[in-house]
């Protein structure tokens, strides 16, 4: 299903559904079919929003995690979102993190999957191969357990991006903010209950990474994916799907207020 992409003045985002509000950040080469399935499922319980980050529109002082944060509060004033869920894959997740430590009034839960803030292997941080297809296809099937997952359509979309001069230096230029702005220290400071949705075969942002934020996030669970890499509500959306819904149903918030 396509889905209506709306506008208030340069902010772009998908809005569907009725319900609690969530937030869905997607990471550095993400896009909306990242989220398909989980905006489907969704969508039934919750009025579900994914703003379009602008990965490439940022001035070079704002294109790192911090200034995406920023756009994230921009986003949430001009749609007037008062408390929401807020979910990250992979740089997104660093970015729903970093918004949670400046604006913990917003924030009812929190859900990680692949996030970075503590340690990642990733295709942004050095220059990536331009023009050259096969790497590209190569780095994407990475991102997976099954490299079936990464669709001519999928490797195209990065070959696009990553073959773009301007839009590979903004990638590089976000890649090495994610890397510098390590969140160790300030996770402490989140007390928002976090969900941690992890695929045992992601290499990009490892297991272990997994572990130690739920080691440093004092509120949180982790929940484990078998054969499943970086990007587990596109690989397994069922199974993500099941872990989601049943945290949420823990943390609604009208069942709190009647409580």
């Amino acid at each position: 299903m396509d889905y209506e992409l709306k506008k208030i003045g340069k902010i772009k985002y998908i809005e569907e559904g009725q319900g609690e509000d969530i937030v869905l950040l997607h990471g550095l080469f993400g896009a909306l079919s990242n989220f398909r399935d989980l905006i489907d499922h969704f969508k039934e319980t919750h009025r579900v929003f994914i703003p379009m980050l602008p990965l490439y529109e940022l001035t070079n002082l704002d294109t790192t995690v911090s200034g995406l944060a920023k756009f994230v509060e921009k986003f949430v004033s001009a749609r007037g979102l008062k408390k929401f869920h807020i979910l990250g894959n992979s740089l997104g997740g660093h970015v729903a993190l970093v918004y949670a430590l400046r604006y913990p009034q917003h924030i009812n839960t929190i859900t990680l999957t692949g996030s970075s803030g503590l340690f990642e292997h990733g295709m942004g941080e050095t220059y990536p191969k331009r023009g050259d297809y096969d790497y590209i296809q190569k780095k994407t099937e990475l991102t997976f357990y099954d490299p079936k997952m990464a669709s001519k359509e999928l490797v195209d979309e990065v070959f696009e991006i990553t073959n773009n001069r301007l839009k590979a230096l903004k990638i590089i230029q976000l890649a090495r903010s994610a890397i510098k702005h390590n969140l160790g220290s300030e996770l402490k400071n989140i007390t928002a209950p976090t969900c941690l949705i992890w695929g045992k075969n992601d290499t990009i942002t490892p297991p272990m990474v997994a572990e130690e934020f739920k080691k440093l996030l004092v509120n949180s669970e982790l929940h484990w994916i078998d054969k499943c890499g970086h990007a587990p509500m596109m690989e397994v959306p069922a199974e993500f799907n099941t872990v989601l819904d049943g945290f949420l149903a823990k943390h609604n918030a009208a069942k709190s207020v009647d409580a």
